[in-house]
């Protein structure tokens, strides 16, 4: 064997959150693993800012994936954890007093407490990840594939591989068909399938008048010269990425927001104008429909930062390009999205158009000296909320989540929203500005449902030693709701297992017999049925924020 070429019995591309947990849970069934990440950063969202977590139904998460929010408790109970604020400081600031109101902070671990976490789950199971390692090409036999090639010319065999990334780089490359974008309502009888009509978009949608082009009549920055499409009709546009961003109040532990190199105030005309024309109904944070961030507070005095507003940090229609993008698009577009982002913090607390009152409380944030200290303080993961989509074995579809909610075959539950943010920005009826993409006004609430082993696995004959964790064979609005990073790492573990099992018995992956896997699930506290996950009657579920 070449000294380049290394063989495990599980291959995995990705360090993503879920990558490592199925590294974990193969490497504790016995195999031998390897995680290839491309970037330097491992944990994905997880580790990257994505720190108010997205739960639904807390109760539908077993396994690993509720071990690890275990953990993050855990070490928020010592009192070494606290830094800038007390346990008891930070409880009060919240109105969380009781064991029960306490234990939900701890869903939302400082991107570093998380990373610690989750560092030690992998250095506890021996797991071996190995970062700066990008795909070059995929070598199959057939229906298998049998060994993978980096950039760097180093290759690695293996006998089931597992594509654990959030852009489905490995499941494209090895011939396994995928969708992008949103199908139409008629191709899978969803009702909220396609372009969403107006009559749904409030959440998020411009509540002012505002013109979509400046007064020499070129369309300001962030308006979309495209057609918005017929209400219903499918497209190959893709819902906003963002990054969530990690910010602190605390002054001995914050960097200033400094005017970004490639600042351009332009960029945010359109928000100086909804800012003028809203007048004091606005606000830098506050109820929705008032504030222009999302601010989810951290413990020590930090936040996550998410899309708040018509005009936030979803930077709409600059992702198209992204998913099937080679190596170059993607690191434009990455960088076009940091100066946006970097440049929208900058412009709310010193730009004139926005009034004192905002600009001050701007001025009160700046990036935590002990976050992200690798990289500028800076979070190196953007928030790929949807990219490409495996056509796999089954199609979890809108009926899947909302009626048709039981499957024999179920591997792990999800229980969220239907959560797809904002996919596109355009001139709307009398030349005014509106957005287009998020139907959570008439979405489905938060409610159990099981997920089929058939959705992780591709059809019979594209991949026999292939399973997807992330881009799972979904519609657009089924994944809305599966995306969630609990469901991820819910669906590495079951994953996880699966690739020992069909190498133990030297089968196909679609040919692992499931009441034998469902049973190993059990043993290692996954939840597979709806009535492992009561919810209270009458009782108020947290809200989307994803």
């Amino acid at each position: 064997m070449d000294a380049a070429e290394r063989h495990f019995d599980v291959v995995i591309y990705g360090g993503t959150a879920g990558g490592v947990v199925s590294a974990i849970t193969a490497t504790q069934e016995g195999a031998s693993v390897i995680v290839l990440e491309p970037t330097k950063h491992i944990g994905g969202m997880l580790t990257g800012g994505l720190s108010s977590t997205d739960t639904g139904v807390k109760s539908s998460i077993g396994g690993m994936s509720r071990e690890f929010y275990r953990r993050v408790y855990a070490h928020y109970e010592q009192p070494s954890a606290w830094k800038q604020e007390t346990r008891e400081a930070h409880l009060k600031r919240h109105g969380r007093r009781s064991a029960d109101t306490a234990e939900r902070v701890w869903w939302r671990p400082e991107p570093s407490v998380a990373m610690h976490v989750l560092k030690g789950m992998a250095r506890e199971a021996k797991v071996t990840v190995l970062t700066e390692q990008r795909l070059k090409s995929v070598k199959k036999s057939g229906a298998r594939i049998t060994a993978i090639t980096m950039e760097n010319g180093d290759v690695y065999s293996g006998r089931v591989f597992i594509d654990a990334t959030y852009e489905g780089d490995l499941l494209a490359m090895a011939g396994v068909p995928y969708r992008m974008g949103r199908e139409g309502r008629d191709e899978y009888g969803e009702e909220l399938a396609g372009v969403v009509p107006v009559a749904w978009s409030t959440r998020k949608q411009w509540d002012v008048d505002i013109p979509a082009r400046r007064p020499d009549g070129k369309l300001y920055f962030g308006v979309q010269d495209t057609t918005r499409g017929e209400d219903g009709a499918g497209d190959k546009k893709v819902q906003a990425y963002n990054y969530r961003i990690c910010l602190t109040d605390a002054p001995e532990n914050q960097l200033p927001i400094t005017r970004p190199e490639n600042y351009d105030p332009s960029r945010y005309d359109l928000l100086a104008l909804y800012i003028k024309k809203k007048g004091d109904g606005v606000a830098l944070t506050g109820p929705n429909g008032k504030r222009l961030l999302l601010v989810s507070r951290l413990p020590n005095m930090k936040t996550d930062i998410n899309d708040g507003a018509p005009f936030s940090t979803d930077y709409l229609g600059a992702n198209w390009d992204y998913p099937d993008g080679d190596r170059a698009t993607r690191e434009r577009i990455l960088r076009d999205h940091i100066d946006y982002t970097k440049g929208l913090l900058y412009f709310l607390g010193n730009d004139e158009r926005v009034p004192e009152r905002i600009r001050t409380q701007m001025l009160r944030w700046g990036y935590p000296k002990d976050e992200y200290t690798d990289n500028g303080h800076w979070t190196p993961q953007i928030y790929v909320r949807e990219a490409r989509r495996m056509v796999g074995a089954y199609v979890m579809r809108q009926q899947d989540i909302q009626k048709q909610k039981r499957k024999p075959d179920s591997v792990g539950m999800g229980s969220y929203n239907v959560d797809s943010h904002l996919v596109q920005r355009l001139e709307g009826p009398g030349g005014f500005v509106r957005n287009e993409g998020n139907p959570n006004d008439r979405a489905i609430g938060h409610s159990p449902y099981e997920i089929p082993y058939r959705c992780l696995t591709p059809r019979r004959g594209d991949a026999d030693n292939l399973f997807a964790t992330f881009c799972v064979s979904a519609t657009h609005i089924g994944f809305a709701s599966l995306r969630m990073e609990p469901v991820f790492m819910i669906l590495s573990e079951s994953t996880g297992v699966a690739a020992v099992m069909a190498i133990r018995g030297n089968l196909a992956v679609q040919d692992v017999p499931v009441p034998e896997l469902q049973e190993k699930l059990k043993t290692r506290g996954q939840r597979l049925r709806i009535e492992e996950a009561p919810t209270r009657t009458g009782a108020k579920q947290p809200k989307a924020k994803g």
